[in-house]
């Protein structure tokens, strides 16, 4: 049993720096979010319901992954701690097509909402504590992304056009 507990708080560190990705030398959060682009294209070609049920699942997963890391090496929000730049990331991205212009939008809005940190993500991210207050800053930096993003292309034409039909 204390094996398994182990393994599990293992598998959710290393997670929680996306496999290593957080420990780029140099700005581990924009490597975590490029990381993630191949995510972001494996999950868009999968379906919505399968993009979405991930990034639900994954929420509380990096809560956990966040939390664990943090207990285990001390101090709030490590920079080596990427998942919530993921996670984050793959939000941006919802219900967008994938098309060059749309992810190079979305890239450099989130990371500039993740760098700046405007209201309410800086409260957010100084106010919320333990794992919650590592991701929850990048969740809703990933929201004001796309809610962004989606009206950018509902009313013009600068993303691009969906490139993949999913069919029933």
């Amino acid at each position: 049993m204390l094996e398994n507990a182990q393994w599990l708080r293992k598998f959710l560190k290393n997670l929680a720096t996306f496999f290593g990705i957080g420990f780029f030398p140099k700005s581990p959060g924009t490597a975590g979010t490029v990381a993630t682009i191949p995510l972001v294209l494996l999950l868009s070609w999968a379906g919505p319901l399968v993009y979405m049920s991930f990034v639900i699942l994954l929420f509380p997963v990096a809560v956990f992954a966040a939390q664990a890391y943090q207990e285990d090496l001390g101090g709030h929000d490590r920079q080596e701690i990427v998942i919530d730049e993921v996670l984050g990331f793959l939000i941006t991205m919802t219900w967008l097509p994938m098309t060059w212009k749309s992810m190079l939008a979305g890239f450099l809005l989130f990371r500039v909402l993740d760098i700046f940190k405007p209201f309410p993500i800086g409260y957010l991210d100084k106010k919320v504590p333990g794992g919650l207050g590592v991701i929850i800053d990048d969740v809703v930096a990933g929201i004001i992304a796309s809610m962004i993003l989606q009206y950018i292309y509902q009313n013009t034409s600068w993303l691009g056009q969906q490139v993949m039909v999913f069919t029933s």
